[in-house]
């Protein structure tokens, strides 16, 4: 897999043999059987192109760490635990990039939100000013006095893709 991801585009056998021949001896019949089970497990699809097959991958390799991180949490017995033990041992660079990864996951809302405790009170503040007997509708959380937006429902896709009907494929 790691070839087909690397090259990001349909390859033959030849292909990936001749690659892996750069590093150590194998031969055409293990990586034709070693493609044909991936194929088999739906990880890559094939197309015939004259007596050979073009294998590419049918997700991407971020999908499948994904994928396996997931699995590997759900499998857990304390998530919240599991979770604080992963981020314990991330590098410093590691948790920027999953702190820039939650702001792309949450979208345009997280960057409007990320703001300091004061701030944030200073908003409540200033939407009491706005809102002064706290009155909500119950469902929203909004004042029914006010004009109604154009999310009535209060609805807020938190990945964009899924918002979309995308499934990442």
């Amino acid at each position: 897999m790691t070839r087909v991801w690397k090259w990001n585009r349909p390859v033959t056998v030849r292909e990936v043999l001749e690659d892996l021949q750069r590093e150590r001896s194998i031969a055409y019949t293990t990586v034709m059987t070693v493609l044909d089970n991936l194929h088999q497990k739906g990880w890559v699809r094939r197309e015939a192109e004259g007596r050979a097959y073009r294998y590419e991958a049918v997700s991407t390799r971020a999908a499948y760490a994904a994928a396996l991180m997931n699995d590997a949490w759900s499998q857990s017995d304390n998530p919240a635990a599991a979770l604080v033990a992963f981020f314990g041992m991330m590098s410093e660079e590691q948790r920027q990039a999953l702190r820039d990864a939650m702001r792309i996951a949450q979208g345009p809302q997280a960057a409007e939100s990320h703001e300091t405790p004061a701030r944030a009170t200073e908003e409540r503040d200033e939407n009491r000013d706005e809102n002064p007997h706290g009155k909500t509708d119950g469902k929203t959380g909004r004042n029914p006095d006010e004009k109604a937006d154009e999310n009535p429902d209060g609805i807020v896709a938190e990945n964009p893709a899924s918002a979309e009907g995308d499934s990442g494929r």
